[in-house]
């Protein structure tokens, strides 16, 4: 595959999502760093597996202090006495929403960029399987896109490879990009802080799980 020659900047939290959009963002692009946003969040060990991830791939990584955002939005995700829950009805959001979260994370990358000349940034969100979080919704996505490159007078471009597809089709992009045991062993998604194939409880882990025995069922049936 021909790479861009341009430069992209890479939202990472060193969970599975943007893992593997670390990985699509490395076939397409010849300079890649990565931004992860420190918001105290609930564990600390997400920054860690980031940087070490950065670190195995050889990749610049910058790590930017938004603490302010634990001030203005308690949750379960910026609270260890607040437990992880979902939504009780539908429509409802669950406690892991934290407001303003991939705004402000998306503008900062886009600062970032702009400091470091690079023109793209990468996103994991997705409409498919999610949570209901509006700021993982195409329509954010692209009006946020307009609005930063008014604001700067710019010509980024953010890209959301993971937005229409399952948690079963992000693993088959990540089986695709040859990174499957990579991305299954190293990445940590779980809320309760465990890396791998994380707690088995929580909402985060479950859709990891599910997602990945549907592929691995795929993937059988294929082989047979």
């Amino acid at each position: 595959m021909e790479k861009n020659n341009k430069h992209a900047v890479v939202v990472f939290s060193g969970g599975q999502d943007s893992t593997t959009c670390l990985f699509w963002a490395l076939e397409k692009f010849e300079r890649v760093e990565l931004v992860t946003f420190d918001y105290n969040q609930r564990h600390s060990l997400e920054i860690e597996v980031a940087r070490e991830i950065a670190e195995d791939q050889g990749l610049k990584h910058h790590i930017l202090d938004m603490s302010l955002l634990n001030q203005l939005a308690p949750n379960a995700l910026t609270r260890t006495d607040i437990e992880v829950e979902n939504a009780e009805e539908e429509g409802e959001l669950p406690n892991t929403f934290v407001p303003g979260r991939n705004l402000l994370f998306l503008s900062f990358a886009t600062i970032l960029a702009k400091q470091i000349n690079a023109k793209h940034i990468i996103t994991g969100v997705c409409e498919t399987d999610f949570s209901g979080y509006p700021d993982c919704r195409d329509i954010f996505t692209k009006s946020l896109n307009v609005t930063l490159n008014l604001s700067m007078d710019e010509d980024f471009v953010i890209h959301t490879p993971l937005m229409w597809l399952d948690k079963a089709e992000t693993w088959e992009m990540a089986d695709g990009l040859q990174v499957f045991d990579y991305i299954r062993e190293k990445t940590l998604t779980c809320y309760n802080g465990i890396r791998g194939a994380g707690c088995g409880e929580c909402p985060a882990c479950q859709l990891r799980q599910r997602g990945l025995d549907q592929y691995l069922a795929r993937r059988q049936e294929a082989n047979q």
